[in-house]
C-alpha cells in the first residue's frame, strides 16, 4: 500500500492558513454539547450484508432497497464537504442536503474553492467533530486519500466516487459512471456525468450511510 502520511503539523499550519466557506444551521444547533454516540435506527434488509463479512477495500453490491429501512438517530452530526461546480457535484450536494432535512440531521457544510483549499478543507470538516464527513465532489478525492489514514477515528463517506486504497474510516458509494478514484488511477466504468441523477445520488448516500451506521466500513458499495 501506498504511504499517504500527512505530518500532523502540516496539516494543522495548511488549516490555520487557508480561508474556507463554512455553513451550518443555525446558532441553536449547538455541537459542543454532549452527545451519545449514534446508533442505527432501524435494520437493514435481506442482501444489504454479504454472505460473509467483506474484507477491507472490497466492493459489495448490496441488494435493492435493502438500506431502506435505516435512518440516521435524529440529531446526526454531518459535515458536508464539497468542492466543484460542475452538475454532477450540484447533485450530491443537493441530495445530501434533501436527505438531512427529511432525516432531521444537524448538518454543516465546508466548501473548497480552489485546489489548494482541498487538504484544509478537510482539516476544517474534522475540527468540527461529527459523526460523519460526506464528500461530495470528485476533486476531494486525492486529498482524502491522502488525509484519511492519519484520522482513523473520523468516518468518512464518499458518494460518487471512491479511495483507490480506503482505510476502515473510509466507505464509498458509486456506481457505473461514478467510480473515480483519483487522478492517474483506472476506474472500474467509464465515466458518464448523465449518470449523476438526483435519484441515484439520493440512493447512494442512503445506502452508504446504512453501511457506516451498522459498521460496515472500509469498503466500496456499488448500486445497481
Amino acid at each position: 500500500m501506498r504511504s499517504r502520511l500527512l505530518p500532523a503539523r502540516t496539516l494543522a499550519v495548511a488549516v490555520a492558513a487557508t480561508t474556507l466557506l463554512v455553513s451550518g444551521c443555525g446558532s441553536g444547533d449547538d455541537w459542543s454539547r454532549p452527545h451519545a454516540k449514534p446508533t442505527a435506527v432501524g435494520t437493514p434488509g435481506a442482501g444489504f450484508f454479504p454472505a460473509a463479512s467483506p474484507a477491507p477495500e472490497a466492493t459489495i453490491t448490496p441488494g435493492p432497497g435493502s438500506w431502506s429501512g435505516v435512518r440516521p438517530p435524529e440529531g446526526y452530526r454531518v459535515v458536508l464537504l464539497t468542492a466543484g461546480e460542475d452538475r454532477q457535484t450540484r447533485t450530491l450536494v443537493d441530495a445530501v442536503k434533501e436527505w438531512a432535512e427529511e432525516e432531521r440531521v444537524s448538518l454543516r457544510t465546508v466548501t473548497a474553492t480552489r485546489p489548494d483549499q482541498y487538504v484544509p478543507s478537510i482539516g476544517r470538516a474534522m475540527e468540527m467533530k461529527p459523526d460523519l464527513i460526506v464528500s461530495a465532489g470528485q476533486d476531494l478525492v486525492d486529498a482524502l486519500a491522502l488525509v484519511t489514514p492519519n484520522h482513523l477515528d473520523q468516518r468518512f463517506l464518499v458518494v460518487g466516487a471512491e479511495l483507490a486504497e480506503p482505510t476502515a474510516n473510509v466507505t464509498a458509494a458509486d456506481w457505473a459512471g461514478a467510480s473515480f478514484r483519483g487522478e492517474g488511477l483506472g476506474m472500474s466504468s467509464t465515466y458518464d456525468p448523465a449518470s449523476f441523477t438526483p435519484e441515484r445520488a439520493g440512493r447512494a448516500l442512503r445506502a452508504g450511510v446504512t453501511a457506516v451506521l451498522t459498521g460496515m466500513t472500509g469498503i466500496v458499495l456499488w448500486l445497481d
